[in-house]
């Protein structure tokens, strides 16, 4: 399967009379060059480009400003070399009259320089008295990367540079700081607060000896912060209470349970003297479901012959 650059290459269209042991392509054939119009002058050494504009400039020709990143159709041509760096001119027509300027690169001072038909507006400022970084030449840059004393007075000089730039607001701050300056208040401040951490380490010290001493342990401790306090809330290594506290606390829930499903009264409301107990016997007997049985009064023998005697004589009458 061929490729997405093959499918690109197939896909033009070849004509019958296309004969490539005379033609190397299809421009070649229609006898084109491959930019169109932007070669038309190329045999001249020019080719047209879009150009724009590096910085604000006054045309000469008519007067008028033109602003940095305004685009012309410019005339590209090869002047010379730096080195082996290229130098090109661009030459381009005035959208506000008939006039003309050309621009050339500057590869030296890594800027545009305009040859003629404009001037330029100056806004060029100095780096270094800006406090900004400052490019060095390519010669010497060469020399910092390969010669290392260069390097090091070079970096002397910077160094030097520096000091004698800080040195009048060093001396002014010193002079401020003396007119303030009282020995006796800095000397109280400073053993006050000696004094202070003293204390705290000597209070912390008795603290994780103490810790030391209960848990039998000799390790240093290190100082708490609270994320571990949090944690070691969450563990306990006792009960809560103790065991004679939690036997009390069972008789007590005892005590306050029904002595009775079928009564309210727990056991320590309920008066257990003997008066009280035989008043509320009823109510007892009646909670426990206990039915009493009536007493019916015994009858004599005597009594039983004769009532069945009568019966017997009734049944035969």
């Amino acid at each position: 399967m061929a490729s997405h650059g093959e499918r690109k290459g197939q896909n033009k269209y070849y004509p019958p009379d296309f004969d490539w042991r005379k033609n190397s392509s299809l421009n070649a054939y229609q006898g084109v060059h491959a930019l169109r119009e932007r070669a038309r002058k190329l045999d001249r050494g020019i080719l047209i480009i879009r150009f724009e504009m590096p910085y604000n400039i006054w045309c000469n020709t008519c007067g008028n400003h033109i602003g940095m990143g305004v685009r012309y159709n410019a005339e590209k041509t090869k002047i010379g070399n730096y080195y082996t760096t290229p130098i090109y001119q661009f030459r381009m027509k005035c959208h506000l009259c008939d006039g003309h300027f050309e621009i050339k690169t500057d590869p030296k001072a890594r800027d545009y320089v305009i040859v003629s038909g404009a001037r330029r507006e100056e806004q060029r400022w100095d780096a270094s008295q800006n406090g900004q970084i400052v490019m060095e030449s390519t010669e010497e840059m060469k020399k910092l990367a390969t010669d290392a004393m260069f390097k090091l007075e070079y970096d002397g000089k910077d160094v030097a540079k520096k000091t004698s730039k800080s040195g009048p607001d060093l001396n002014e701050l010193e002079i401020h700081q003396s007119a303030w300056k009282d020995d006796y208040i800095i000397n109280y401040v400073l053993r006050k607060n000696l004094r202070e951490a003293k204390r705290e380490d000597r209070l912390q010290k008795e603290a994780d000896d103490h810790i030391r001493k209960k848990a039998s342990i000799d390790i240093p401790l290190l100082p708490s912060n609270r994320h571990d306090d949090r944690i070691a809330k969450l563990y306990r290594l006792e009960p809560p209470q103790s065991a004679e506290q939690t036997e009390i606390d069972r008789r007590e829930a005892i005590d306050q349970q029904q002595v009775l499903k079928g009564t309210s009264q727990t056991p320590s409301e309920i008066n257990w003297t003997p008066a009280t107990f035989t008043s509320n016997k009823k109510k007892l007997s009646s909670a426990l479901g206990i039915v009493r049985s009536i007493d019916k009064p015994q009858q004599s023998s005597e009594t039983i012959v004769k009532s069945l005697v009568s019966y017997d004589d009734g049944d035969s009458s």
